[in-house]
């Protein structure tokens, strides 16, 4: 039986690490300082909080909560920063805080069923019933057993795929040119997580893998395009995408845009690659960026060989070669980012429902929400999570869209009534036209002159424009121009949208119109 060694423990001073665990307690203590003890018994405390963070976390994911899994993630990753830290203190146990560690991945094990590979059986056998020390006669190097114990399973995905210089080389990318990048696909995915990873989750595919394909995809953008016609978050192709129930709705609407329905799509796409590909990861992923079929047929012509074979990398184009270690190398980011002095930002992503009490537009909530919380603002989660929509369009009251509990907070206290709500509806009708004065007489007037302007007409007291007589309300019609949406025209002729939408028969929440369609400006001002 082997056991993988941890990302966390590739770098420990292995030697350090033996004579730590072979040394016994009291010859320790015998040699430690008052500062040493004080050291070591804060990173007990540390260890001790850890482990109640990552039971906190466990009863969030038990309540289908979101937070559960960034929070139980976070304490594993602590305690693994604690056990790294033990093993240069002076006086401090390992093998004590490693019994932490064992009795909450017991735990996990049972849970699951003993279902793993091999990690679940190594865990039962080191179990000796104590909490004070790891067992001496399993016949295993006391690092070997420590690794074992480390083996979290979240990690799985690193026995995966090869960590090689092409991978290393994707990190570098996005570590420099391309960190902004990783940090908005990290911001997206985080508040995208609820629809697009429970598919992924229940097919048992790895949430790193999905991160990466998402992240060298689209960056999390779920309006993206590519100029060969793929769409949407995983940027499925049209007619890849019909194959798995991705297409126009009965609205019009193309739920390759919809992260749910991609979640779902891409989720049974890669199952299937990975079926047919020897639960290859680097072909299946060579399959999704390069053709299925142009990966099948590598595949058939050379059993047994992976991806980084040169008879099999060969076959295939630039663009996947680069694609595959772009997309493990993000992957890899997203589970092992202090390694790489690498900070995502936290994201407080708990799925709510937002009820509209009155007409918006997202842009419109984009300005009344502000930015609080976030680096950027909401209106790229906003998008994301309501792909429907158009920015400017606008929305009617009792709609209820897909956001999370920090915005529907901040909408009840800025958006709905309130000198904010009023700003925000003020900038989103401004007109630029209406800043263009028409029929005045170029250059300056002097203070107290009335000289009419020719075909102006004034008043006699101040000379000032006569108030244009009001004219009489008329409908008129426009005809649609390319690009053109009906929330665009609704603002430009200052229209109620939902009177304008009911005049010419357009049905919620689309408003789809065409170029050259002739609409009725009903309701409008201008």
């Amino acid at each position: 039986m082997s056991f993988a060694v941890p990302a966390c423990l590739r770098h420990w001073p292995v030697a350090a690490a033996l004579s730590l665990l072979l040394v016994s307690p009291v010859s320790l203590a015998q040699r430690v300082s008052a500062r040493d003890r004080a050291a070591a018994e804060a990173l007990e405390q540390r260890m001790v909080a850890a482990e109640k963070r990552y039971r906190d976390g466990l009863v969030l994911v038990a309540n289908s909560d979101p937070r559960g899994a960034t929070e139980s993630d976070a304490a594993l990753e602590d305690m693994e920063d604690v056990l790294a830290a033990c093993v240069q203190q002076r006086g401090c146990q390992v093998p004590t805080l490693l019994a932490t560690y064992k009795r909450l991945l017991k735990g996990n094990a049972d849970a699951q069923g003993g279902d793993g590979e091999g990690e679940g059986d190594a865990i039962d056998a080191l179990d000796d019933g104590t909490d004070h020390a790891v067992p001496a006669d399993t016949g295993m190097p006391e690092t070997a057993r420590a690794a074992a114990l480390l083996n979290d399973q979240r990690h799985a995905f690193d026995r995966m795929v090869e960590y090689n210089p092409a991978v290393q080389a994707g990190i570098r990318r996005w570590l420099t040119d391309m960190r902004p990048a990783l940090i908005d696909s990290y911001e997206n995915y985080q508040n995208m997580r609820a629809e697009l990873y429970p598919a992924w989750e229940r097919s048992g595919l790895p949430e790193a893998l999905l991160f990466g394909i998402m992240a060298k995809e689209s960056n999390g953008r779920v309006h993206s395009t590519s100029r060969a016609g793929a769409a949407g978050p995983m940027q499925f192709m049209f007619h890849t995408g019909a194959r798995f129930g991705l297409g126009r709705d009965a609205s019009g609407f193309d739920t390759r845009y919809d992260p749910y329905a991609s979640g779902q799509a891409s989720a049974a796409y890669m199952n299937e690659r990975m079926r047919s590909l020897n639960n290859n990861i680097e072909l299946a992923l060579a399959a999704y960026n390069g053709g299925e079929g142009r990966a099948a047929r590598v595949y058939r012509e050379n059993s047994g060989l992976g991806f980084w074979d040169d008879v099999v990398y060969s076959q295939f184009p630039g663009e996947t070669r680069d694609y595959v270690p772009m997309v493990i190398a993000a992957a890899w980011l997203f589970l092992h980012p202090r390694q790489y002095g690498l900070e995502f930002p936290k994201v407080a992503a708990q799925p709510a429902p937002l009820k509209l009490t009155r007409d918006a537009s997202i842009y419109e909530l984009t300005i009344c929400l502000g930015n609080g919380g976030t680096r950027e603002g909401y209106m790229r989660t906003l998008r994301n999570l309501n792909p429907r929509y158009q920015p400017e369009a606008w929305i009617p009251a009792g709609t209820t869209l897909k956001a999370n509990a920090r915005i529907v907070g901040l909408y009840s206290r800025h958006c709905v009534n309130g000198p904010r709500a009023e700003l925000a509806r003020t900038l989103v009708s401004a007109d630029p036209a209406a800043a263009i004065r028409r029929g005045a007489r170029a250059g300056n007037v002097a203070v107290g002159d009335v000289t009419p302007v020719a075909g102006v007409p004034t008043t006699v007291a101040t000379g000032e424009p006569k108030p244009a007589e009001p004219k009489a309300k008329q409908v008129r019609e426009y005809r649609v121009a390319k690009g053109d949406t009906l929330g665009r025209i609704s603002q430009r002729f200052q229209c109620d949208l939902k009177k304008l939408a009911r005049a010419n028969n357009l049905r919620a929440p689309a408003y789809a119109v065409r170029p050259g369609q002739e609409l009725k400006l009903e309701s409008c001002r201008k």
